[in-house]
């Protein structure tokens, strides 16, 4: 996957790990389960609005909380393509590319992008079009040897590659 187009659903400061997937359902690892109830603790029509290759954008320090796996794997099972932020939360950030979900820090196009706007993005350059308005920013791309890891679906699959 060298590239990611859908609609944004569009999140401000600070969404942590337990409004992206409550701790209520943390007794499951099953990712379609989990998606079920992914973000419904902050938009409880997401997951009935979500389709294939949308994207999350949203402000500063998304994912903080909890170093739980499953909160990225509740969005890539939603059929979340991206994640765009002013900034992640670290062991976040880390767990996304573990698991393959293409996460992409742009504060101009985090601050810029508006719910609902048609958006694409192009890995290979880190460029986010949002179509909706024709505006352009430079996210950063992402390193080879992530972006294998991203192509693979995770680190797992990347290691049995190999």
């Amino acid at each position: 996957m060298k590239a990611a187009k859908g609609s944004v659903f569009k999140y401000g400061d600070n969404v942590d790990t337990d409004v992206i997937i409550p701790a209520r359902y943390l007794n499951s690892s099953d990712p379609a389960e989990l998606a079920e109830h992914c973000m419904e603790d902050i938009d409880k029509d997401f997951i009935h609005s979500v389709k294939k290759g949308d994207l999350i954008v949203a402000e500063k320090n998304f994912g903080c909380g909890s170093s739980r796996e499953h909160a990225p794997i509740a969005i890539k099972a939603a059929g979340v393509s991206c994640v765009i932020a002013e900034t992640f939360a670290r062991i976040f950030y880390r767990n996304s590319i573990n698991i393959g979900l293409p996460i992409i820090e742009c504060p101009e196009a985090a601050k810029a992008i508006q719910n609902g706007d048609e958006v694409e993005v192009d890995f290979d350059s880190g460029m986010i079009t949002d179509v909706t308005t024709g505006k352009q920013f430079k996210g950063q791309a992402f390193p080879p040897f992530m972006q294998k890891i991203i192509d693979a679906e995770g680190l797992i699959n990347y290691i049995n590659m190999k």
